[in-house]
Formats: structure tokens, sequence, C-alpha cells
């Protein structure tokens, strides 16, 4: 992965932690407040697709409400992230591709969802 894919994570994660400090947050921001948080905006961005059909076209409204539910889910996870102490999330991330790859070899996986 290309250092400046790395380093907008961190920016975006210092930004985040910016963002907390300066409203005086970090008491609130504990992993489970967290995750909790996390589930819940995963699910506000579930309710936009709510009562579509399988295959329904996304009007461009529907589309900027799943991005701003989108925003909220990585807010969050960037606040957890630094909440934990993971620094470096870009080989976090590129470690769980990697294992998933061997778990899922797209040979044997491609096209199915198990």
């Amino acid at each position: 992965m290309p250092d400046n894919h790395a380093d907008s994570l961190t920016q975006m994660r210092n930004l985040v932690r910016a963002f907390v400090a300066e409203r005086d947050w970090e008491p609130f921001h504990t992993p489970k407040n967290l995750a909790m948080s996390v589930a819940i905006e995963a699910g506000e961005l579930m309710e936009c697709f709510q009562w579509e059909p399988e295959a329904g076209a996304h009007s461009s409204s529907d589309v900027a409400r799943a991005a701003d539910e989108l925003a909220d889910v990585l807010i969050y996870c960037l606040a957890m992230a630094d909440a934990l102490g993971i620094d470096d999330l870009a080989t976090v991330v590129l470690d769980k591709l990697e294992r998933s790859g061997r778990k899922y070899p797209s040979d044997a996986f491609r096209g199915r969802f198990q």
C-alpha cells in the first residue's frame, strides 16, 4: 500500500482525535461506548436501504444519505482505533485482508458468498 494512503488514514484519525479533544469527549469515548456507536451508525446505514427491492436503483438522495452514515461509521471506527491505541490502522487492515485472502482464496470463492 502506498504511504500516501496510510498517511491519509492517519490524518483522518488525527482529525477525529482533534474533533473529540476540542469537545472534551475523551471520557465518553470508551471502547464499549464506541463499539455501540459503530453498531448504531451501521444500523442507520441499513435503514437507508430497509424497504428497497433487492435490485433497486438508488437515487442521489439515497446515496448521499448512505454516504453520510458511512462517514459516521468510519469516524467512530477511527475514534475506536484511537481509544485503543491502534496507531497504524492501515497495517491492521492490510493484515486482515491478507489473512482473509488465505482463508477465502479467490479460485475457491469466486462468485460464492461461502
